[in-house]
């Protein structure tokens, strides 16, 4: 249905900032000329602005809310996000990073004991307020509006202190020769010191990211422990997996 499908794309181009023509006829399976009667109508809305080859979101501040857009493919987040939970045992350091996916994870663990989560992001401080058993370390930094995230040198420095058990990490692409991608330059010292102070590293990721690159590459695939997703990685993204002796784990 078409206006369901404008509203996907609509949902995919906030989650990944700029997104081309080509990137949308893939993960959308339509043609050219449909993506472009599509983005039309949604560059018409006044929260998009046409770029060569492509779309980006407007720098505006009347945007809608990362809590607002983390309704889009909302139950197969949860599944993914409740698939990662499994992963987290009693007395874990964790760090949560900054996406619509990661942030389900509270509603899984919640009822671990003496768990600590390190985080940058302002929705999952706020999940985790109610639960006195899950010990909150909360980077600071500037609010990223657009992601709900604290950013900046200090966040990064506070984390270099941490030695975290696991991290479940997002991303707005994944492939072999990109690595793990990310669309917001602001988080890249954040993502990629987690990564690095991190025993275990897991992306939670939907399978329409696989072979997408985004603006900024915060680790390579092999530094991944696992990856966590909604469908089958495509066969060169499993045998890397594979061959690298990675976790692939499916929410169903």
């Amino acid at each position: 249905m078409r206006s369901k499908r404008i509203s996907d794309i609509e949902d995919y181009i906030y989650e990944n900032k700029t997104v081309t023509l080509d990137q949308l006829c893939r993960v959308f399976d339509v043609s050219k000329n449909t993506i472009r009667r599509d983005l039309k109508e949604i560059i018409s809305g006044g929260n998009f602005k046409k770029i060569y080859g492509g779309i980006t979101v407007k720098d505006n501040k009347d945007l809608l809310p990362f809590s607002e857009r983390n309704i889009s493919n909302l139950d197969a987040k949860k599944k993914i996000a409740a698939k990662a939970a499994e992963l987290v045992e009693d007395s874990d350091v964790i760090f949560i990073d900054s996406g619509t996916t990661t942030i389900h994870m509270i509603d899984f663990i919640k009822e671990k004991k003496n768990l600590t989560i390190i985080t940058n992001n302002l929705e999952v401080m706020i999940r985790v307020i109610p639960y006195e058993n899950i010990k909150l370390i909360s980077l600071s930094g500037e609010l990223d509006r657009n992601t709900l995230s604290f950013t900046g040198d200090t966040a990064s420095a506070v984390l270099k202190s941490y030695n975290i058990s696991k991290a479940f990490m997002a991303s707005a692409g994944v492939s072999i020769n990109g690595g793990v991608t990310n669309s917001s330059t602001k988080e890249y010292d954040i993502k990629s010191t987690a990564v690095k102070r991190s025993n275990s590293v897991y992306l939670l990721t939907s399978e329409d990211k696989f072979n997408l690159v985004a603006i900024m590459t915060y680790c390579t695939l092999d530094k991944l422990t696992g990856i966590i997703t909604d469908g089958h990685p495509p066969q060169d993204i499993h045998d890397f997996m594979t061959d690298h002796g990675m976790d692939l784990i499916i929410a169903r």
